[in-house]
């Protein structure tokens, strides 16, 4: 036979041994094959299958369940942020601006001491679309005259606007310390701290806004969330509920809780920490030389009690925290490092920040009221308080976005967190 044809049948014999091996070995493993890694994933841990997972039935329907709940949840939440989307949409430029300040009423209609809204504030307010308005002791003269005048003054909005206060309790009362406005007064708020009593405290934040809202406020400047850690302090003092971080950690949370329960929007004040400096920011520059792991183990505690508990605003001081911004003196609400870093990814806040008063010697005497505003937004901030010079501070927000200083999507993205939070307080509707 040739060596040619020799070969071939040897090739064919063993062709014929290899089929047969396989028929008879491949019942035996089930007809399985190793799964492809084709992805970095899969090279660390396989798919889960009938066979290898671990999960029961009833944990999966669990895990259903949840998912559904997450979803119909981030449904409801969405649904005032696509009101407010809508809204953003319909604005034009200026509209947009105007809805990132809160003013007092004597800043947008000129007027010396404005005690009722009439003609003058309906004009004022076509001009200069507010997002919101603050009130003072000045203006509120009895419950009749400020409910009165709250009414007005939103019947003349375009858009409904935050009608604020300072409303702490004890010195810092605008309302409770006028006997005419018909509501509760309280001691200053380092007395209940002292006593330790959570449940009070709840009660004074849900009496506090309930009485503010029944005058027609929906805005309260309150609670102070500072802890007093130098003895020298004179702005914060007995507004703190403690110099024991962990003391004023509750006694914001349930104050926090009691004022959400009341409906009122509140804000923790004044972040990083105001306890520390020993100047007056009202008065010029007001420094802390605290680190920011001493911040962290005390300032920011209270600070996180009431965002946890729900607070919608926080307000950034103007102290210069030098050790949390590279050595610089800025002025908190224009750090970026302080607004964004901190406030927002470090304590995770999403809700509304806003600026302490931009009228105060810490920010008018280094700043102009346009540099002021400009550099509030860019460090992070959606709200512009009490600007020294309203239109001065409008026209320069407005010229930092033709420019390209600012951004219009940075604007859009604070005036829609302003308006889902109108929306989801039912101030817009």
């Amino acid at each position: 036979m040739p060596n040619g044809c020799k070969i071939f049948l040897l090739c064919l014999l063993a062709f014929a041994v290899l089929v047969g091996a396989f028929c008879i070995l491949w019942p035996l493993t089930g007809g399985r094959t190793a799964p492809a890694q084709s992805t970095a994933a899969a090279q660390t841990q396989p798919a889960p299958t009938a066979a290898n997972t671990d999960t029961p039935p009833e944990t999966e329907s669990a895990a259903t369940t949840a998912s559904e709940t997450e979803t119909v949840t981030e449904t409801q939440v969405s649904a005032e942020a696509q009101k407010a989307q809508a809204m953003l949409e319909s604005m034009t430029d200026g509209e947009k601006v105007w809805q990132l300040f809160v003013a007092t009423p004597e800043s947008v209609t000129g007027v010396g001491t404005v005690v009722r809204a009439g003609d003058a504030t309906k004009t004022a307010l076509e001009e200069k679309p507010v997002g919101g308005l603050i009130y003072f002791s000045k203006n509120l003269q009895d419950s009749a005259q400020t409910k009165e005048m709250i009414r007005n003054s939103q019947s003349y909005a375009k858009t409904a606007m935050l009608i604020g206060v300072d409303e702490e309790g004890g010195t810092v009362s605008r309302v409770g310390s006028n006997s005419a406005m018909g509501t509760t007064s309280f001691q200053n708020m380092a007395s209940y701290g002292a006593a330790g009593d959570t449940a009070a405290v709840y009660d004074i934040g849900k009496t506090i806004g309930t009485d503010l809202t029944g005058l027609g406020f929906n805005l309260d400047f309150a609670p102070v969330a500072d802890v007093v850690t130098n003895p020298n302090n004179t702005e914060i003092g007995s507004r703190s509920f403690s110099s024991d971080p962990e003391t004023a950690a509750k006694m914001v949370g349930s104050i926090v809780s009691g004022f959400q329960d009341s409906g009122i929007l509140c804000t923790l004040k004044h972040f990083p920490g105001h306890g520390g400096t020993s100047t007056d920011s009202h008065k010029g520059l007001s420094v802390t030389t605290r680190t920011l792991e001493e911040m962290r183990a005390s300032e920011f505690l209270p600070f996180k009690a009431g965002i946890e508990a729900g607070a919608p605003m926080v307000m950034v001081g103007h102290l210069s925290a030098e050790q949390l911004n590279g050595g610089k003196d800025t002025p908190s609400d224009l750090s970026k490092a302080v607004v964004t870093d901190l406030l927002r990814v470090e304590l995770g806040f999403q809700g509304v920040v806003i600026t302490d008063a931009q009228d105060m010697g810490a920010i008018t005497d280094y700043y102009s009221p346009a540099e002021a505003a400009v550099g509030a937004l860019q460090a992070g901030v959606d709200l512009i308080l009490m600007p020294a010079d309203l239109q001065a501070a409008y026209d320069g927000v407005m010229a930092a976005v033709q420019s390209g200083e600012l951004t219009q999507a940075r604007i859009d993205e604070s005036v829609l967190r302003v308006l889902t939070m109108k929306y989801e307080y039912g101030i817009l509707s």
